[in-house]
């Protein structure tokens, strides 16, 4: 499984500590930046990262800013991506079960490494379970 990674400014510090779970956990990941934290717009990362995964090139993707909100909003905006801000283990693990999510984004203000660690487990622990979700994820890819 092929991971990308990205984050803005504020992410970057969290996004040291993700890099290294994937790392220690065997994960092939690429690092799509930013590489510093000089203040960064996180529509640039969350579309690289979404870009990425969207177009086949990487499986999953995992994004931070300082909340995780507009990092996904921008991440969301790439078809056929499903990216969930998500708060805690069990709505990582929900995100993948019932709404196949592809994408994991979370606040790198509200969490420490610890909770981002449980989250990640929780994530890839996680598979889609089909059935009623899937008539579900068929109506968020409508598009007018």
């Amino acid at each position: 499984m092929k991971i990308a990674v990205g984050s803005d400014h504020a992410g970057v510090e969290l996004k040291r500590f993700v890099l290294s779970w994937l790392e220690k956990h065997g994960y092939d990941f690429e690092d799509m930046g930013p590489y510093s934290a000089e203040s960064v717009d996180y529509p640039d990362y969350g579309h690289k990262v979404a870009e990425a995964v969207a177009c086949g090139d990487f499986d999953q993707g995992i994004l931070m800013c300082g909340t995780g909100i507009g990092i996904s909003i921008a991440a969301n905006k790439v078809k056929g991506i499903r990216a969930a801000n998500v708060c805690n283990p069990e709505y990582a693990a929900l995100a993948r079960q019932h709404n196949n999510a592809n994408v994991l984004a979370f606040g790198a203000r509200f969490n420490d490494e610890a909770s981002v660690a449980k989250i990640l487990e929780s994530w890839f622990a996680s598979e889609f379970e089909g059935g009623r979700h899937q008539r579900r994820i068929d109506k968020i890819e409508f598009c007018c």
